[in-house]
Order: structure tokens, then sequence, then C-alpha cells
């Protein structure tokens, strides 16, 4: 069993503007293999040598930047994403917690994969266009931006193309879990110790494992979906996918027989290299935007490091403790003007 808890110490908004710095900034970092595994998954002419050639041939097309398309597409999706993420896990952490305030691993971890689905559905608009926006061809673009890529998709291929792929995206979420799962109930085995125990560095560790085994097991849906966003009638080369399908069913079929089963897992490899740094990234940036909040919230010295401010007392809320300063400041202005009197 496991215990919900969240530091109160940090506002709402708050969490949600340290979550959405450090997610843009591990987005921003990772963003070329993020790249290259989008390019792999639709099947792209720059994959045909591999993993470094695909790269490098990206570069002589397009110039170094075009190893950040899509990129702003992705950051601009974070803070809606992860406020309904956040909204929803709440409420779903809320009905699967019992009396006591416990919820155990599974429940935690199918409450926020259905909050995952949740926030995906809704901002699912937004990963088309980023797809869409890595496999065009930056010199010669298709769509001149965000904005110009939304408005063109849905002029000519209506509001349905905007959701396209979103079917095995979905179904992609059940093998994730079940990835996740997996790591997790097994972890006190891994480690020969209680997870209560677990040390920062081991929890981090822990977090690459499971995204590792549950982003491999739910990969091939990863790729279909891809390949059903990049497809379209409207783009040179049907959007450059390397088969032709007519549904998500057909797609795997047409996978299968031209790329055999392995074809389900093409750009597996940057997309397992990116989960080290980022996370790394992800959490070492919310770790020290969380100690700017504590600092400016009054909770410690420096945001260098969480040495607590002496005589404040941590379990008052934010809110609280700015009423409490108030208050005192209030009743000590009086004595101090009297004095100077």
């Amino acid at each position: 069993m496991a215990t919900w808890r969240r530091d109160g110490r940090v506002t709402a908004l708050q969490r949600l503007g340290c979550a959405g710095l450090a997610g843009a900034l591990s987005l921003s970092l990772t963003a070329p293999l993020e790249l290259l595994t989008v390019l792999a998954q639709v099947g792209t002419w720059h994959c045909r040598r591999g993993l470094r050639g695909a790269g490098q041939s990206l570069c002589r097309a397009e110039g170094l930047r075009a190893l950040w398309k899509g990129n702003l597409t992705a950051c601009l999706r974070l803070f809606p994403y992860s406020a309904l993420q956040l909204a929803a896990s709440r409420r779903l952490v809320i009905l699967f917690t019992d009396e006591l305030g416990h919820i155990s691993h599974w429940r935690a971890i199918m409450a926020g994969s259905l909050a995952g689905m949740v926030a995906t559905i809704v901002t699912y608009p937004t990963d088309v266009i980023k797809t869409r926006l890595i496999v065009q061809n930056r010199l010669e673009p298709s769509y001149e931006g965000i904005l110009h890529a939304f408005y063109k998709i849905y002029r000519q291929e209506g509001l349905l193309a905007l959701y396209r792929g979103v079917s095995p995206a979905i179904l992609g979420a059940v093998p994730f879990s079940a990835g996740s799962f997996f790591v997790y109930i097994n972890l006190d085995k891994i480690w020969r110790q209680p997870i209560v125990h677990f040390t920062p560095l081991q929890n981090f560790i822990n977090g690459c494992v499971a995204a590792g085994v549950a982003q491999t097991l739910s990969f091939p849906f990863e790729t279909v979906k891809r390949k059903m966003q990049a497809q379209s009638p409207w783009l040179p080369h049907y959007g450059a996918v390397d088969v032709h399908f007519t549904g998500m069913a057909d797609c795997f079929r047409q996978t299968v027989k031209n790329k055999g089963v392995l074809g389900l897992w093409s750009g597996l490899t940057p997309s397992l290299l990116k989960i080290v740094p980022y996370f790394g990234v992800m959490f070492s940036t919310f770790e020290f935007c969380k100690r700017v909040c504590l600092y400016r919230n009054g909770y410690i010295e420096s945001p260098l490091n969480y040495k607590l401010t002496p005589g404040v007392d941590q379990s008052l809320q934010p809110q609280e403790l700015r009423e409490l300063k108030l208050l005192r400041r209030q009743n000590f202005e009086p004595t101090k003007s009297a004095l100077e009197n």
C-alpha cells in the first residue's frame, strides 16, 4: 500500500508552473531524439540509413533547426495537458483512496493512466499537428505554423482528421499501465527493501525502468498512431508514410506485411535513449522550481537547499502562512508607532 501525498506548502498553480517548465525544458533538450522516433515510426526516407544517418540526412536537407521541428507545439501542449491530467488525477485518486487515505500502487497507476487518457483525448489535435510539422519539409512547408496547420487540416480534411489515430493512442494505455504495474509491484524484490525506504536515486531509476518497459510494450500502438496522424492525401507522398492503409487494423496488417513484426517497433531505440535525460532534466528542474516556490512562500531559507526557515510552521498552507505574517505585521506596527511617539 502507498499513501497519496503532495506537498501542501506549494500551491496548485505553482505545481502546474513547475511541471510545465520542467516538461518544456526536458522536451526541448530531447527534441532531436523525439523527432527521430517519429520519423522512424512514420517511415520517412530519412530513416533508411539508421538513426545516425537519419539525423545527418535531415540536417543536410533542411538544416540543423529541423531537429526541433514540432517542439514548440509539444511545449505549448504541456500546460493544458498537465492541467487536465492534474485535475483528473486528483479526482480519480480521491475516488480510489480508502478511508485511511491509502491507495495501492495498482490503483495509483490506474488513476494516473485514466487521467492521462482524459488529457490525451482533449489535447489530441495538438499531437496530430506536431506529427504533421515533423514529417513536412521545413524548407518547402505544407503548414506555415501551428495555427495554419490547425486551420488547413480542419478545412481540407475535416474535424475528424484532428483525431486521426486516437484509437491506438487509447488502446496503448492498456499495455503501458500493465508494464508500469509489473515494474512497481516488483520494486521491493529488486532492491530487497521496502518501497517506503527508497532514496531519490532509486525512485529515479525506478521511474526510468518503468517508463522503458511500459513504452516498449505500448510502442506498436504508438507507431500505428503516428502513421495514421501523418497520412494525408493533401500532403506530398501522402505524408511520407511507408505503408498505405484504410484504418487502424489495416495499418497493423500493412506494417507487418511490408516491414515485418519488428516494423511495429521502428524508432524504439531513440525513444528509449531519451528516457534517462528526459526524466533526469525533468526531475531536477522540477525540484529546483519547487525550492524556488518554497523560498518565495517563506518555508525555506534559500532556493539552493531545503534548509527550513526557523520559526515557521511547515504544516501551514501558503495562504495561512501569508495571513499569519500579515497579522504579525499589523500587530507589530502599532507598537512601533507608539515607541516613536
